[in-house]
């Protein structure tokens, strides 16, 4: 006797929108962002691919769904941080988002540019709107400081993804960048290489977000 998941001979397997989500973000850790295709989501759901189009009406609709996914638990991971400060708090939010987007293959690519308007991503943006007005920002700026830290982070974790080739121990370009500043006459560029050349994307986004919360505070 088959089960609800496995269609019985004959028969099209029955299209569930959550499975379909999960499968295509399996499909994008597996094989990446350029290998996603809607042909060959719907050869791992067992369906014509033309059925697909019941949930998602293009492929940019099938990746906004898949960042609002990404987007799950964000707000609840940052919120695990019992902190009183607006600034630890934004910067908790930040450092969830980053966290959400690094857990999948591309995540910050698939991300960029798909504006979804769910449950997860107006939540985690009401929440760090909250958290603005209540230290006091006027609501103009509350929302342009939800811009900033939301593109800060989305960018500096699109090119920490696009750096790191798996098995790779320095950030993709590193070698050739070292061999350019050490053969020229870049003596700055040259004191500074082991930083330049660092694979700790980690410390390089703290400092980064130091720099706009110090900035906010400022702007406070």
């Amino acid at each position: 006797m088959s089960s609800p998941s496995s269609p019985t001979r004959g028969r099209p397997p029955r299209l569930d929108r959550a499975r379909t989500l999960q499968t295509a973000l399996d499909l994008l850790n597996e094989s990446g962002l350029d290998a996603l295709t809607m042909r060959r989501l719907a050869d791992a759901v067992g369906v014509q691919a033309g059925a697909l189009y019941r949930y998602f009406a293009t492929k940019h609709d099938l990746l906004t769904a898949m960042a609002e996914r990404i987007l799950d638990g964000v707000t609840d991971a940052a919120a695990e941080a019992d902190v009183a400060d607006w600034s630890e708090r934004l910067a908790d939010l930040a450092r969830a988002l980053r966290t959400a987007l690094l857990a999948h293959r591309d995540g910050a690519r698939l991300f960029a540019g798909t504006h979804p308007t769910g449950a997860n991503t107006l939540g985690f943006s009401d929440v760090a709107v909250g958290v603005l007005r209540e230290a006091g920002f006027r609501d103009e700026d509350a929302a342009r400081a939800l811009f900033t830290v939301a593109n800060f982070t989305v960018g500096h974790t699109l090119e920490e993804q696009a750096a790191l080739q798996p098995g790779s121990e320095e950030p993709a370009g590193a070698g050739a960048l070292r061999e350019a500043v050490t053969a020229g006459n870049h003596p700055h560029l040259e004191a500074t290489l082991p930083t330049l050349t660092s694979p700790d994307f980690t410390r390089l986004f703290e400092f980064g977000l130091a720099l706009l919360i110090e900035g906010l505070k400022g702007r406070l």
